[in-house]
């Protein structure tokens, strides 16, 4: 059975340290450009397997590589449609870059693109220069020592049965409701890997470089 490759989105968000950004990379990387995020690809040393925006902060490159040019009006962005059109593809496996930043609008809505894809069962990464962000599926999370801290921030109105352990501030069958999110800045004991599980609901798992 072929193994289909890892889907990396690249946004046009700032990106400042690229060195930590491609230790992450593969080879065999499937890339997806979406309009201003091509201004990364002579740093990332990548080339795009597919393009995808309207171009309205980008002027299109016109490679020879698929592309696909998008209406400006629309109700998805260009990282969400991208995320869509892989998934069609069949890309099971996403890591997205260049995806959060000074927009608050944007990085919201580009980290709820990790929830899409717990609700699909498949499996995804964003990161930026100060951390590495996913969700806690239903086989849990792990975070190892070499992080500096964690956080769990809940996406959901509530999530119960959150348990938290080898870490600072452990937890038991815990509940974080979106009004009081007391799940942030915590640390991994020396030696450990903290482990984290839900029962129900949408965390985040933000791990700090």
């Amino acid at each position: 059975m072929i193994k289909l490759k890892r889907c990396v989105i690249v946004g046009q968000a700032e990106i400042k340290d690229y060195k930590r950004v491609k230790s992450y990379l593969k080879d065999d990387d499937f890339f997806v450009y979406c309009d201003g995020g091509l201004k990364h690809m002579d740093n990332l040393s990548a080339k795009p397997d597919l393009i995808i925006g309207d171009f309205d902060s980008y002027e299109n490159p016109k490679m020879n590589v698929e592309t696909i040019v998008l209406p400006c009006v629309k109700d998805d962005t260009d990282s969400a449609y991208a995320l869509k059109c892989c998934i069609e593809r069949g890309f099971k496996d996403f890591l997205f870059i260049g995806c959060i930043g000074q927009r608050l609008d944007h990085t919201l809505g580009n980290l709820f693109l990790l929830i899409m894809l717990k609700e699909k069962g498949l499996s995804g990464v964003m990161l930026d220069d100060y951390s590495e962000m996913t969700f806690v599926d239903d086989k849990g999370a792990f975070v190892e020592d070499s992080f500096s801290y964690f956080s769990l921030v809940s996406l959901s109105d509530r999530a119960e049965g959150i348990t938290i352990e080898n870490a600072k501030y452990p937890l038991k069958d815990g509940v974080i409701e979106s009004s009081f999110q007391y799940g942030v800045s915590n640390e991994v004991i020396k030696g450990k890997t903290a482990r984290i599980f839900v029962e129900k609901g949408n965390i985040i798992l933000i791990k700090v470089f």
